[in-house]
């Protein structure tokens, strides 16, 4: 899946092994939404919208590798999913440590301060250690490497043939990781701030701080790309960085078309135009753009 500022688009190989590609136009949120331009209120709905188009994209793409016969998630079911991925998140990464550190700190409010923290960071980092051990998981997380690379070469301006793209890094540092994980930092700061509280209380501050912790991880991330100066930005994309290196992996060949095409099919038209003269474009990202 690829966004760009007017749309995206979503590409995947099919049984056959042709790839096929959806695109939708989707102008910036903010043109659509007054909500959009108020600070720390415009994170929450990007997360959302964001979470909305990846499981869209992801029911096409399962609907499309394993024959037409599948059908396409419809929007209650998309909500009902987001429902449930926000009760999995909010149960296991906050309302998890805050329990597990109530139930073994004591009285001292330091060492259930610490114990939240450092429990919120290891069960994150396990979390996504063990999904790359799936296999399933494990070629996401290639396609994921392979979106990234795709990306480094547009942006690098060079051709976007499979051997140009293959030569970049699977990481990039505006990666969704990078802004899960200041998530998680983001919560641990201000829920340290907020401190111990009876047991209904404690969960319930964890709760209702989420969208609040969204807000301001968001906010961060922009202010640093725009005003917060190379060594900032780069500062707060290390640990993002880092953390990619469970979450991505260097792809195979086929995958880099597949990525290409995605890239190729959410651009518009006169940024369509100059890719293709770079040259290099594969073949099967052509014949699916055609398409």
């Amino acid at each position: 899946m690829m966004r760009a500022p007017s749309g995206w688009a979503v590409a995947v190989r099919k049984p056959d092994g042709t790839i096929e590609a959806q695109r939708h136009e989707l102008p910036k949120l903010s043109s659509r939404s007054r909500w959009a331009k108020v600070p720390f209120v415009r994170g929450i709905l990007v997360l959302g919208e964001s979470l909305t188009l990846g499981f869209r994209a992801l029911s096409w793409s399962a609907q499309k590798s394993v024959g037409e016969e599948e059908k396409e998630l419809t929007r209650l079911e998309i909500a009902g999913s987001m429902l449930l991925a926000f009760v999995l998140f909010a149960g296991l990464f906050i309302v998890a440590p805050a329990a597990i550190a109530n139930a073994v700190s004591g009285e001292s409010e330091v060492v259930f301060a610490t114990l939240e923290a450092v429990i919120r960071i290891v069960i994150f980092i396990a979390y996504i250690w063990a999904l790359g051990r799936s296999k399933e998981i494990a070629r996401v997380f290639q396609y994921h490497g392979a979106e990234h690379m795709a990306i480094h070469a547009f942006e690098a301006g060079e051709p976007l043939s499979v051997e140009s793209v293959d030569r970049y890094d699977p990481a990039h540092p505006r990666c969704g990781t990078s802004f899960l994980l200041l998530v998680i930092v983001i919560s641990i700061v201000l829920f340290t701030i907020v401190g111990r509280a009876d047991w209904a209380v404690l969960i319930l501050s964890r709760v209702i701080g989420i969208p609040l912790v969204a807000g301001i991880s968001y906010e961060i991330l922009k202010w640093s790309g725009t005003n917060g100066g190379e060594w900032f930005a780069r500062l707060l994309a290390a640990p993002g960085l880092w953390l990619q290196k469970l979450t991505t992996a260097r792809p195979e060949q086929p995958m880099i078309e597949v990525a290409v095409t995605s890239l190729l099919s959410a651009l518009n038209d006169d940024l369509v135009a100059e890719v293709v003269e770079r040259g290099g474009l594969p073949q099967a990202a052509l014949d699916a753009y055609a398409r």
